[in-house]
Protein backbone atom coordinates (compact mmCIF):
# COMPACT_ATOMS: atom_id res chain seq x y z
CA UNK A 1 0.00 0.00 0.00
CA UNK A 2 1.44 3.34 -0.86
CA UNK A 3 1.04 6.22 1.98
CA UNK A 4 -1.94 8.35 2.02
CA UNK A 5 -2.11 11.63 3.59
CA UNK A 6 -4.79 13.16 4.79
CA UNK A 7 -4.94 17.22 5.44
CA UNK A 8 -7.97 18.92 6.39
CA UNK A 9 -10.34 20.70 4.36
CA UNK A 10 -9.41 17.70 1.45
CA UNK A 11 -11.97 15.09 0.80
CA UNK A 12 -9.09 12.76 -0.85
CA UNK A 13 -5.31 11.60 0.02
CA UNK A 14 -2.48 14.10 -1.28
CA UNK A 15 -1.78 10.69 -2.91
CA UNK A 16 -4.50 10.01 -4.46
CA UNK A 17 -5.26 13.84 -5.94
CA UNK A 18 -2.13 13.53 -7.45
CA UNK A 19 -2.06 10.63 -8.85
CA UNK A 20 -5.64 11.27 -10.38
CA UNK A 21 -4.41 14.95 -11.82
CA UNK A 22 -1.70 14.21 -13.29
CA UNK A 23 -3.30 11.10 -14.82
CA UNK A 24 -6.08 13.05 -16.28
CA UNK A 25 -3.78 15.96 -17.62
CA UNK A 26 -1.70 13.46 -19.63
CA UNK A 27 -4.94 11.85 -20.72
CA UNK A 28 -5.86 15.19 -22.53
CA UNK A 29 -2.31 15.46 -24.36
CA UNK A 30 -0.77 18.37 -21.40
CA UNK A 31 2.85 18.56 -21.26
CA UNK A 32 3.15 19.61 -17.26
CA UNK A 33 6.57 20.24 -15.89
CA UNK A 34 7.66 21.03 -12.32
CA UNK A 35 9.35 24.40 -13.19
CA UNK A 36 10.21 25.45 -9.89
CA UNK A 37 10.32 25.02 -5.65
CA UNK A 38 10.81 26.60 -3.07
CA UNK A 39 10.94 25.37 0.80
CA UNK A 40 12.50 28.80 2.75
CA UNK A 41 11.05 27.96 5.80
CA UNK A 42 10.25 24.78 7.26
CA UNK A 43 6.17 23.61 6.53
CA UNK A 44 5.46 26.21 3.86
CA UNK A 45 5.78 24.90 0.39
CA UNK A 46 5.39 26.42 -3.49
CA UNK A 47 5.81 24.87 -6.69
CA UNK A 48 5.31 26.41 -10.21
CA UNK A 49 3.80 23.92 -12.39
CA UNK A 50 3.48 24.65 -16.56
CA UNK A 51 2.75 23.07 -19.51
CA UNK A 52 6.19 22.68 -21.43
CA UNK A 53 4.71 22.92 -25.23
CA UNK A 54 2.51 26.60 -23.85
CA UNK A 55 4.03 28.59 -21.38
CA UNK A 56 0.87 30.68 -21.15
CA UNK A 57 -0.41 27.44 -19.17
CA UNK A 58 0.77 27.80 -15.49
CA UNK A 59 -0.15 27.07 -12.31
CA UNK A 60 1.13 27.95 -8.70
CA UNK A 61 0.50 25.55 -5.57
CA UNK A 62 1.17 26.30 -1.79
CA UNK A 63 1.47 23.98 1.10
CA UNK A 64 2.97 23.32 4.24
CA UNK A 65 4.18 20.01 2.70
CA UNK A 66 6.03 19.08 -0.66
CA UNK A 67 2.35 16.94 -1.34
CA UNK A 68 0.62 19.91 -0.49
CA UNK A 69 1.51 22.25 -2.66
CA UNK A 70 2.00 19.95 -5.93
CA UNK A 71 -1.87 19.11 -5.24
CA UNK A 72 -2.71 22.48 -5.04
CA UNK A 73 -0.92 23.68 -7.87
CA UNK A 74 -2.44 20.69 -9.70
CA UNK A 75 -5.49 21.67 -8.80
CA UNK A 76 -4.99 25.13 -9.56
CA UNK A 77 -4.55 24.44 -13.45
CA UNK A 78 -7.33 22.20 -13.98
CA UNK A 79 -9.46 25.22 -12.53
CA UNK A 80 -7.96 27.21 -15.30
CA UNK A 81 -8.19 24.62 -17.66
CA UNK A 82 -11.66 23.70 -16.43
CA UNK A 83 -12.89 27.92 -16.67
CA UNK A 84 -10.73 28.47 -19.46
CA UNK A 85 -9.44 31.53 -17.50
CA UNK A 86 -6.09 30.56 -19.23
CA UNK A 87 -7.35 32.07 -22.89
CA UNK A 88 -9.68 34.54 -21.10
CA UNK A 89 -7.22 37.36 -22.63
CA UNK A 90 -7.06 36.30 -26.34
CA UNK A 91 -8.57 36.49 -29.28
CA UNK A 92 -9.14 32.35 -30.20
CA UNK A 93 -9.23 33.22 -33.95
CA UNK A 94 -12.08 33.24 -36.66
CA UNK A 95 -12.87 29.17 -36.96
CA UNK A 96 -13.25 29.15 -33.21
CA UNK A 97 -15.31 32.37 -33.22
CA UNK A 98 -17.65 30.89 -35.83
CA UNK A 99 -17.46 27.13 -34.49
CA UNK A 100 -20.17 25.36 -32.93
CA UNK A 101 -19.24 26.95 -29.73
CA UNK A 102 -16.56 29.08 -28.59
CA UNK A 103 -16.25 28.63 -24.71
CA UNK A 104 -18.58 25.45 -24.13
CA UNK A 105 -21.18 23.41 -25.55
CA UNK A 106 -23.86 25.40 -23.16
CA UNK A 107 -23.52 28.87 -24.28
CA UNK A 108 -26.14 30.92 -25.69
CA UNK A 109 -25.58 33.64 -27.96
CA UNK A 110 -27.75 36.68 -28.33
CA UNK A 111 -27.84 38.45 -31.52
CA UNK A 112 -27.80 42.29 -31.34
CA UNK A 113 -30.88 43.51 -33.28
CA UNK A 114 -30.32 46.85 -31.82
CA UNK A 115 -27.36 48.68 -31.18
CA UNK A 116 -28.67 50.89 -28.10
CA UNK A 117 -30.32 48.25 -25.61
CA UNK A 118 -29.17 44.70 -24.83
CA UNK A 119 -31.16 41.61 -26.24
CA UNK A 120 -34.28 40.23 -24.05
CA UNK A 121 -32.56 37.45 -21.60
CA UNK A 122 -29.37 38.66 -20.59
CA UNK A 123 -28.93 38.50 -16.80
CA UNK A 124 -31.81 38.85 -14.54
CA UNK A 125 -33.52 42.13 -12.83
CA UNK A 126 -30.79 41.94 -10.02
CA UNK A 127 -27.91 41.43 -12.52
CA UNK A 128 -29.13 44.32 -14.92
CA UNK A 129 -29.80 46.94 -12.35
CA UNK A 130 -25.93 46.22 -10.78
CA UNK A 131 -23.90 46.19 -13.77
CA UNK A 132 -26.05 48.76 -15.56
CA UNK A 133 -27.34 51.34 -13.16
CA UNK A 134 -27.14 54.49 -15.68
CA UNK A 135 -28.86 52.11 -18.54
CA UNK A 136 -25.28 52.78 -20.27
CA UNK A 137 -24.06 49.27 -21.51
CA UNK A 138 -24.77 48.72 -25.16
CA UNK A 139 -24.68 45.53 -26.82
CA UNK A 140 -21.34 46.13 -28.54
CA UNK A 141 -19.61 46.38 -24.70
CA UNK A 142 -20.79 42.85 -24.15
CA UNK A 143 -19.12 41.33 -27.24
CA UNK A 144 -16.31 39.06 -25.82
CA UNK A 145 -12.71 39.40 -26.46
CA UNK A 146 -12.02 35.74 -27.29
CA UNK A 147 -14.43 35.87 -30.16
CA UNK A 148 -14.84 39.41 -31.17
CA UNK A 149 -17.69 38.04 -33.31
CA UNK A 150 -20.34 41.09 -33.13
CA UNK A 151 -22.10 39.33 -36.25
CA UNK A 152 -22.96 36.17 -34.02
CA UNK A 153 -23.69 38.56 -31.16
CA UNK A 154 -23.22 38.43 -27.27
CA UNK A 155 -21.92 34.80 -25.83
CA UNK A 156 -23.56 34.48 -21.92
CA UNK A 157 -22.69 31.57 -19.97
CA UNK A 158 -25.39 29.70 -17.49
CA UNK A 159 -24.48 30.06 -14.37
CA UNK A 160 -27.17 28.63 -11.61
CA UNK A 161 -28.57 31.42 -9.12
CA UNK A 162 -28.71 29.51 -5.80
CA UNK A 163 -31.53 31.10 -4.13
CA UNK A 164 -33.71 29.49 -6.01
CA UNK A 165 -31.93 27.14 -8.54
CA UNK A 166 -32.80 29.21 -11.56
CA UNK A 167 -30.02 29.33 -14.69
CA UNK A 168 -29.06 33.11 -15.44
CA UNK A 169 -27.24 33.79 -18.39
CA UNK A 170 -23.92 36.03 -17.62
CA UNK A 171 -21.96 37.74 -20.78
CA UNK A 172 -18.74 36.03 -20.93
CA UNK A 173 -17.57 39.57 -21.43
CA UNK A 174 -18.48 40.95 -18.12
CA UNK A 175 -17.12 37.65 -16.22
CA UNK A 176 -13.64 38.18 -18.01
CA UNK A 177 -14.03 41.85 -17.23
CA UNK A 178 -14.86 42.15 -14.00
CA UNK A 179 -14.37 39.11 -12.10
CA UNK A 180 -11.13 37.82 -13.70
CA UNK A 181 -10.02 34.39 -11.64
CA UNK A 182 -11.75 35.38 -8.38
CA UNK A 183 -13.85 32.34 -6.90
CA UNK A 184 -12.69 29.59 -9.23
CA UNK A 185 -11.92 26.35 -7.98
CA UNK A 186 -11.26 22.68 -8.52
CA UNK A 187 -11.59 19.95 -6.02
CA UNK A 188 -12.22 16.23 -5.18
CA UNK A 189 -15.78 16.63 -5.01
CA UNK A 190 -17.91 19.04 -5.96
CA UNK A 191 -18.68 20.40 -2.25
CA UNK A 192 -14.67 20.62 -1.50
CA UNK A 193 -14.19 22.70 -4.23
CA UNK A 194 -17.23 25.06 -3.58
CA UNK A 195 -16.01 25.27 -0.44
CA UNK A 196 -12.25 26.72 -1.72
CA UNK A 197 -14.49 29.08 -4.38
CA UNK A 198 -16.01 30.73 -1.36
CA UNK A 199 -13.12 30.89 0.71
CA UNK A 200 -11.52 32.81 -1.84
CA UNK A 201 -13.92 35.59 -2.00
CA UNK A 202 -14.30 35.84 1.24
CA UNK A 203 -10.46 36.20 1.52
CA UNK A 204 -10.32 38.80 -1.25
CA UNK A 205 -13.61 40.31 0.09
CA UNK A 206 -12.53 41.22 3.52
CA UNK A 207 -9.55 42.18 2.86
CA UNK A 208 -9.82 44.75 0.67
CA UNK A 209 -12.58 45.78 2.83
CA UNK A 210 -9.90 46.00 6.03
CA UNK A 211 -7.69 47.18 3.64
CA UNK A 212 -9.91 50.29 2.65
CA UNK A 213 -11.02 51.20 5.93
CA UNK A 214 -7.96 50.90 7.63
CA UNK A 215 -9.46 48.40 10.17
CA UNK A 216 -7.72 47.61 13.48
CA UNK A 217 -7.41 43.94 13.90
CA UNK A 218 -6.70 41.53 16.90
CA UNK A 219 -3.71 39.51 17.18
CA UNK A 220 -4.02 36.02 17.78
CA UNK A 221 -2.81 35.04 21.11
CA UNK A 222 0.29 32.97 21.47
CA UNK A 223 -1.51 30.41 23.34
CA UNK A 224 -3.76 30.05 20.35
CA UNK A 225 -1.17 29.84 18.04
CA UNK A 226 0.68 27.61 20.42
CA UNK A 227 -1.72 24.97 19.41
CA UNK A 228 -0.83 24.46 15.73
CA UNK A 229 2.69 23.59 16.15
CA UNK A 230 4.03 23.40 12.13
CA UNK A 231 2.27 26.92 11.81
CA UNK A 232 4.58 28.39 14.81
CA UNK A 233 7.28 27.14 13.53
CA UNK A 234 7.08 28.50 10.13
CA UNK A 235 6.82 31.76 12.26
CA UNK A 236 9.86 31.13 14.59
CA UNK A 237 11.66 30.60 11.16
CA UNK A 238 10.73 33.62 9.86
CA UNK A 239 11.03 35.92 12.77
CA UNK A 240 14.73 34.32 13.44
CA UNK A 241 15.39 35.57 9.64
CA UNK A 242 14.49 38.97 10.65
CA UNK A 243 11.43 39.42 9.81
CA UNK A 244 9.24 39.79 13.06
CA UNK A 245 5.69 38.51 11.83
CA UNK A 246 2.28 39.67 13.39
CA UNK A 247 -1.09 37.01 13.21
CA UNK A 248 -4.37 38.75 13.13
CA UNK A 249 -8.06 37.23 13.26
CA UNK A 250 -9.36 38.91 10.00
CA UNK A 251 -12.79 37.23 10.72
CA UNK A 252 -14.38 40.80 12.27
CA UNK A 253 -15.93 39.65 15.11
CA UNK A 254 -16.52 36.15 14.27
CA UNK A 255 -18.23 36.87 10.98
CA UNK A 256 -16.22 35.49 8.33
CA UNK A 257 -13.34 32.77 7.83
CA UNK A 258 -10.48 34.79 7.49
CA UNK A 259 -6.87 35.56 9.30
CA UNK A 260 -4.42 37.78 8.33
CA UNK A 261 -0.49 37.32 8.56
CA UNK A 262 2.00 40.30 8.51
CA UNK A 263 5.99 40.45 8.07
CA UNK A 264 7.50 43.30 8.49
CA UNK A 265 10.74 44.02 6.92
CA UNK A 266 12.94 46.26 9.08
CA UNK A 267 16.26 46.23 6.73
CA UNK A 268 14.00 48.59 4.62
CA UNK A 269 10.86 49.54 6.43
CA UNK A 270 8.18 47.59 4.43
CA UNK A 271 5.54 45.37 5.46
CA UNK A 272 3.53 42.86 3.43
CA UNK A 273 0.09 41.77 4.33
CA UNK A 274 -0.99 38.12 3.71
CA UNK A 275 -4.86 36.76 3.86
CA UNK A 276 -6.06 33.48 3.64
CA UNK A 277 -9.77 32.08 4.52
CA UNK A 278 -11.40 28.66 5.06
CA UNK A 279 -13.95 27.63 7.57
CA UNK A 280 -11.24 25.99 9.54
CA UNK A 281 -9.74 27.95 11.37
CA UNK A 282 -5.99 25.89 11.60
CA UNK A 283 -6.78 25.49 7.73
CA UNK A 284 -6.98 29.07 7.11
CA UNK A 285 -3.97 30.17 9.11
CA UNK A 286 -1.46 27.67 7.84
CA UNK A 287 -3.09 28.88 3.70
CA UNK A 288 -2.17 33.01 5.06
CA UNK A 289 1.82 31.61 6.31
CA UNK A 290 1.97 29.49 3.15
CA UNK A 291 0.88 32.56 0.89
CA UNK A 292 3.06 34.95 2.63
CA UNK A 293 5.86 32.67 1.19
CA UNK A 294 4.09 31.36 -2.39
CA UNK A 295 6.74 31.87 -5.12
CA UNK A 296 9.24 34.04 -2.77
CA UNK A 297 12.50 32.98 -1.40
CA UNK A 298 13.76 34.93 1.81
CA UNK A 299 15.54 37.40 -0.22
CA UNK A 300 12.17 38.58 -2.20
CA UNK A 301 10.84 39.96 0.90
CA UNK A 302 12.40 43.53 0.03
CA UNK A 303 9.60 44.82 -2.69
CA UNK A 304 6.84 45.76 -0.79
CA UNK A 305 5.99 49.22 0.64
CA UNK A 306 6.04 51.04 4.45
CA UNK A 307 3.07 51.51 5.79
CA UNK A 308 1.18 54.29 5.28
CA UNK A 309 -0.66 56.81 7.57
CA UNK A 310 -2.49 58.67 3.98
CA UNK A 311 -5.48 55.92 4.51
CA UNK A 312 -6.98 58.26 1.34
CA UNK A 313 -4.45 56.96 -0.65
CA UNK A 314 -4.71 53.39 1.17
CA UNK A 315 -8.31 53.30 -0.14
CA UNK A 316 -8.02 53.84 -3.46
CA UNK A 317 -9.20 51.70 -5.79
CA UNK A 318 -5.97 51.16 -7.56
CA UNK A 319 -4.03 50.51 -4.48
CA UNK A 320 -6.91 47.21 -3.98
CA UNK A 321 -5.75 46.49 -7.50
CA UNK A 322 -2.46 46.35 -6.72
CA UNK A 323 -3.12 44.31 -3.40
CA UNK A 324 -5.25 41.32 -5.91
CA UNK A 325 -2.26 41.39 -8.07
CA UNK A 326 0.56 40.61 -6.10
CA UNK A 327 -0.32 41.92 -2.64
CA UNK A 328 2.90 44.88 -2.60
CA UNK A 329 0.41 47.82 -2.16
CA UNK A 330 0.35 50.10 0.59
CA UNK A 331 -1.47 49.03 4.06
CA UNK A 332 -2.21 51.67 6.89
CA UNK A 333 -0.35 51.85 10.02
CA UNK A 334 -3.64 52.06 11.73
CA UNK A 335 -3.93 48.15 10.96
CA UNK A 336 -1.79 47.79 13.81
CA UNK A 337 -3.09 49.68 16.28
CA UNK A 338 -3.19 48.63 20.05
CA UNK A 339 -6.86 49.22 20.75
CA UNK A 340 -8.42 46.88 18.02
CA UNK A 341 -11.80 47.49 16.33
CA UNK A 342 -12.45 43.91 17.44
CA UNK A 343 -12.06 41.71 19.62
CA UNK A 344 -10.44 37.98 19.07
CA UNK A 345 -12.85 35.21 18.37
CA UNK A 346 -11.19 31.86 17.72
CA UNK A 347 -14.05 30.76 15.23
CA UNK A 348 -14.92 28.05 13.74
CA UNK A 349 -17.08 27.50 10.49
CA UNK A 350 -15.74 23.64 9.88
CA UNK A 351 -17.24 20.38 9.35
CA UNK A 352 -17.66 18.06 6.55
CA UNK A 353 -17.59 19.62 3.07
CA UNK A 354 -20.86 19.85 2.48
CA UNK A 355 -21.81 21.21 5.93
CA UNK A 356 -18.62 23.85 5.42
CA UNK A 357 -20.53 25.00 1.74
CA UNK A 358 -23.93 25.12 4.07
CA UNK A 359 -21.93 27.35 6.69
CA UNK A 360 -20.21 29.76 4.03
CA UNK A 361 -23.96 30.06 2.48
CA UNK A 362 -25.68 31.23 5.44
CA UNK A 363 -23.11 34.41 5.97
CA UNK A 364 -23.87 35.32 2.06
CA UNK A 365 -28.13 34.43 2.78
CA UNK A 366 -27.48 37.04 6.35
CA UNK A 367 -25.66 39.85 4.38
CA UNK A 368 -28.83 38.89 1.16
CA UNK A 369 -25.81 38.31 -1.18
CA UNK A 370 -27.14 36.54 -4.15
CA UNK A 371 -24.82 33.65 -5.18
CA UNK A 372 -24.28 32.32 -8.93
CA UNK A 373 -22.50 29.48 -9.61
CA UNK A 374 -21.29 27.46 -12.82
CA UNK A 375 -19.96 24.30 -12.79
CA UNK A 376 -17.76 22.04 -15.16
CA UNK A 377 -17.16 18.59 -15.10
CA UNK A 378 -15.88 18.05 -18.54
CA UNK A 379 -12.32 17.46 -17.41
CA UNK A 380 -13.68 14.72 -15.30
CA UNK A 381 -12.30 16.87 -12.30
CA UNK A 382 -14.91 18.78 -10.61
CA UNK A 383 -14.83 22.58 -10.80
CA UNK A 384 -16.50 25.77 -10.59
CA UNK A 385 -16.62 29.61 -10.87
CA UNK A 386 -18.13 31.19 -8.05
CA UNK A 387 -20.12 35.20 -8.68
CA UNK A 388 -21.07 37.12 -5.81
CA UNK A 389 -21.69 40.73 -7.09
CA UNK A 390 -20.85 43.61 -4.86
CA UNK A 391 -18.66 40.91 -3.15
CA UNK A 392 -16.83 38.95 -5.79
CA UNK A 393 -15.68 41.74 -7.86
CA UNK A 394 -12.30 42.72 -8.91
CA UNK A 395 -12.78 45.56 -11.36
CA UNK A 396 -15.73 48.02 -10.93
CA UNK A 397 -18.60 47.65 -13.08
CA UNK A 398 -18.00 50.75 -15.04
CA UNK A 399 -15.14 49.12 -16.35
CA UNK A 400 -17.46 47.77 -18.94
CA UNK A 401 -17.42 50.95 -20.62
CA UNK A 402 -14.62 53.12 -19.49
CA UNK A 403 -11.37 49.66 -19.49
CA UNK A 404 -13.58 46.92 -21.70
CA UNK A 405 -11.01 44.44 -22.80
CA UNK A 406 -12.43 44.05 -26.20
CA UNK A 407 -10.80 47.94 -27.00
CA UNK A 408 -8.53 46.61 -29.58
CA UNK A 409 -11.37 44.09 -31.14
CA UNK A 410 -11.44 46.64 -34.04
CA UNK A 411 -7.50 47.23 -34.29
CA UNK A 412 -6.57 44.11 -34.48
CA UNK A 413 -6.19 43.65 -38.22
CA UNK A 414 -4.90 47.16 -38.99
CA UNK A 415 -2.84 47.05 -36.22
CA UNK A 416 -0.96 43.76 -37.16
CA UNK A 417 -1.03 44.97 -40.88
CA UNK A 418 0.87 47.56 -40.26
CA UNK A 419 4.53 46.81 -40.17
CA UNK A 420 3.85 45.66 -44.23
CA UNK A 421 4.03 49.08 -44.48
CA UNK A 422 2.20 50.51 -47.20
CA UNK A 423 3.70 54.30 -47.29
CA UNK A 424 -0.60 54.79 -46.33
CA UNK A 425 0.23 58.57 -44.82
CA UNK A 426 -3.81 58.99 -44.93
CA UNK A 427 -4.16 55.72 -42.42
CA UNK A 428 -1.68 56.91 -40.21
CA UNK A 429 -3.38 60.44 -39.37
CA UNK A 430 -6.74 58.77 -39.17
CA UNK A 431 -5.12 56.00 -36.80
CA UNK A 432 -3.07 58.19 -34.34
CA UNK A 433 -6.41 60.70 -34.33
CA UNK A 434 -8.37 57.72 -33.32
CA UNK A 435 -6.10 56.97 -30.48
CA UNK A 436 -6.86 60.07 -28.95
CA UNK A 437 -10.74 60.15 -29.75
CA UNK A 438 -11.21 56.76 -28.17
CA UNK A 439 -8.74 57.91 -25.15
CA UNK A 440 -6.75 55.34 -25.56
CA UNK A 441 -4.10 55.00 -22.86
CA UNK A 442 -0.42 55.42 -23.96
CA UNK A 443 0.48 53.07 -21.46
CA UNK A 444 -1.35 50.00 -22.99
CA UNK A 445 0.24 46.93 -24.36
CA UNK A 446 -0.79 46.18 -28.10
CA UNK A 447 -0.39 42.74 -27.04
CA UNK A 448 -3.12 42.91 -24.64
CA UNK A 449 -5.40 45.57 -26.16
CA UNK A 450 -5.67 42.95 -29.41
CA UNK A 451 -5.22 39.76 -27.22
CA UNK A 452 -2.17 38.04 -28.56
CA UNK A 453 0.92 36.47 -27.43
CA UNK A 454 3.23 37.80 -28.92
CA UNK A 455 6.73 36.03 -30.03
CA UNK A 456 9.49 36.16 -27.43
CA UNK A 457 11.64 38.75 -27.18
CA UNK A 458 10.02 40.32 -30.27
CA UNK A 459 9.03 44.02 -30.95
CA UNK A 460 5.43 42.50 -30.48
CA UNK A 461 6.26 41.88 -26.32
CA UNK A 462 7.00 45.10 -25.35
CA UNK A 463 5.24 47.26 -27.22
CA UNK A 464 2.67 50.07 -26.06
CA UNK A 465 0.87 52.82 -27.69
CA UNK A 466 2.99 55.60 -27.10
CA UNK A 467 5.66 53.89 -28.73
CA UNK A 468 3.28 52.86 -31.85
CA UNK A 469 2.74 56.59 -31.59
CA UNK A 470 6.50 57.22 -32.42
CA UNK A 471 6.62 54.54 -35.14
CA UNK A 472 3.49 56.64 -37.06
CA UNK A 473 4.88 60.24 -36.64
CA UNK A 474 7.76 59.11 -38.28
CA UNK A 475 5.84 56.97 -41.21
CA UNK A 476 4.68 60.74 -41.72
CA UNK A 477 8.14 62.10 -41.51
CA UNK A 478 7.10 63.89 -38.23
CA UNK A 479 10.43 64.16 -36.81
CA UNK A 480 9.72 66.46 -34.19
CA UNK A 481 6.75 64.56 -32.85
CA UNK A 482 8.10 61.01 -33.55
CA UNK A 483 11.61 62.11 -31.04
CA UNK A 484 9.45 63.11 -28.29
CA UNK A 485 7.82 59.37 -28.28
CA UNK A 486 10.63 57.85 -28.77
CA UNK A 487 12.17 59.34 -25.83
CA UNK A 488 8.66 58.93 -23.73
CA UNK A 489 9.03 55.17 -24.94
CA UNK A 490 12.85 54.70 -23.43
CA UNK A 491 11.29 56.30 -20.41
CA UNK A 492 8.54 54.43 -20.08
CA UNK A 493 10.63 50.93 -21.42
CA UNK A 494 13.68 50.80 -21.57
CA UNK A 495 13.97 48.30 -18.11
CA UNK A 496 11.76 46.17 -19.93
CA UNK A 497 13.70 45.79 -23.31
CA UNK A 498 16.00 43.36 -25.04
CA UNK A 499 19.34 44.76 -25.27
CA UNK A 500 19.23 44.99 -28.72
CA UNK A 501 16.02 46.85 -29.09
CA UNK A 502 17.13 49.63 -26.14
CA UNK A 503 20.06 50.13 -28.85
CA UNK A 504 18.12 50.41 -31.27
CA UNK A 505 16.44 53.40 -29.52
CA UNK A 506 19.21 55.11 -28.16
CA UNK A 507 20.33 55.10 -31.60
CA UNK A 508 16.87 56.37 -33.13
CA UNK A 509 16.91 59.08 -30.59
CA UNK A 510 20.24 60.13 -30.99
CA UNK A 511 19.48 60.21 -35.07
CA UNK A 512 16.48 61.83 -34.98
CA UNK A 513 18.45 64.67 -32.62
CA UNK A 514 21.29 65.05 -35.68
CA UNK A 515 18.41 64.94 -38.82
CA UNK A 516 16.88 67.53 -37.18
CA UNK A 517 20.24 69.76 -36.54
CA UNK A 518 20.08 71.94 -39.47
CA UNK A 519 23.62 72.95 -38.81
CA UNK A 520 24.81 69.35 -39.46
CA UNK A 521 25.88 66.78 -41.78
CA UNK A 522 24.56 63.27 -41.12
CA UNK A 523 26.73 61.69 -43.29
CA UNK A 524 29.65 63.20 -41.15
CA UNK A 525 28.60 61.10 -38.11
CA UNK A 526 27.55 57.62 -40.11
CA UNK A 527 31.08 55.79 -39.09
CA UNK A 528 30.98 57.13 -35.38
CA UNK A 529 27.13 56.21 -35.32
CA UNK A 530 27.97 52.65 -36.76
CA UNK A 531 30.58 52.03 -34.43
CA UNK A 532 28.91 52.90 -30.98
CA UNK A 533 25.02 51.34 -32.20
CA UNK A 534 26.39 48.97 -34.81
CA UNK A 535 25.59 49.12 -38.90
CA UNK A 536 22.04 47.21 -38.98
CA UNK A 537 20.64 49.60 -35.93
CA UNK A 538 22.13 52.66 -37.67
CA UNK A 539 20.72 51.45 -41.38
CA UNK A 540 16.80 50.82 -39.78
CA UNK A 541 16.93 53.93 -38.02
CA UNK A 542 18.32 55.81 -40.65
CA UNK A 543 16.10 54.52 -43.39
CA UNK A 544 12.80 55.09 -41.16
CA UNK A 545 13.83 58.73 -40.67
CA UNK A 546 14.20 59.15 -44.80
CA UNK A 547 10.93 57.64 -45.15
CA UNK A 548 11.38 53.86 -45.13
CA UNK A 549 9.43 51.38 -42.81
CA UNK A 550 9.89 52.19 -38.99
CA UNK A 551 8.23 49.40 -37.56
CA UNK A 552 11.48 47.95 -35.71
CA UNK A 553 11.32 43.93 -35.06
CA UNK A 554 7.87 44.06 -35.41
CA UNK A 555 6.35 40.76 -37.57
CA UNK A 556 3.45 41.77 -39.38
CA UNK A 557 0.32 38.96 -40.35
CA UNK A 558 -3.70 38.96 -40.68
CA UNK A 559 -5.98 37.93 -38.38
CA UNK A 560 -5.12 34.24 -38.89
CA UNK A 561 -2.20 35.04 -36.58
CA UNK A 562 -0.02 31.65 -38.60
CA UNK A 563 3.37 33.56 -37.97
CA UNK A 564 2.98 34.11 -34.31
CA UNK A 565 3.88 30.58 -33.40
CA UNK A 566 3.72 31.40 -29.57
CA UNK A 567 0.03 32.26 -30.09
CA UNK A 568 -0.40 29.31 -32.53
CA UNK A 569 0.55 26.99 -29.14
CA UNK A 570 -1.86 28.69 -26.86
CA UNK A 571 -4.71 27.97 -30.04
CA UNK A 572 -3.17 24.63 -30.04
CA UNK A 573 -3.88 23.88 -26.23
CA UNK A 574 -7.24 25.21 -26.75
CA UNK A 575 -8.13 22.60 -29.17
CA UNK A 576 -7.32 19.85 -27.13
CA UNK A 577 -9.49 21.53 -24.04
CA UNK A 578 -12.35 21.99 -27.16
CA UNK A 579 -12.67 18.34 -27.77
CA UNK A 580 -12.82 17.30 -24.14
CA UNK A 581 -15.82 18.96 -23.85
CA UNK A 582 -17.45 17.78 -27.43
CA UNK A 583 -16.77 14.38 -26.10
CA UNK A 584 -17.72 14.90 -22.24
CA UNK A 585 -19.87 17.47 -21.66
CA UNK A 586 -22.71 16.81 -19.74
Amino acid sequence: MTEQTFIPGKDAALEDSIAKFQQKLAVLGFNIEEASWLNPVPNVWSVHVRDKDCPQCFANGKGGSKKAALASALGEYFERLSTNYFFSDYYLGQDIANGDFVHYPSEKWFPIEDEDNLPEGILDDFLLAYFDPEGELTPELLVDLQSGNDERGIVAMPYVRQSDQKTVYIPQSIIANLYVSNGMSAGNTQYEARVQGLSEVFERYVKNKIIAEAISLPRIPDQVIAQYPSIRASIQKLEQEGFPILSYDASLGGKYPVICVILLNPNNGTCFASFGAHPNFQVAFERTVTELLQGRSLKDLDVFTPPSFNNDDVAEHANLETHFIDSSGLISWDLFKENADYDFVHWDFSGNTHEEYDNLMDIFAAESKEVYIMDYNHLDVYACRIIVPSMSDIYPADDLIYANNNMGMDWREILLDLPHFHHDKDTYRELLDQFDEDGIDDATRVREFIGIVPPPKSGWTTLRVGELKSMLYLALGDLDAALDWANWTYNMNGSVFTAERANYYRCLISSMELFLDDNRDPQQYRAVFEKMYGTAAVDFAWRAIQGDNPFYDLIADDERLQKFEAHQKLLTAYAKLQKAKRENWH
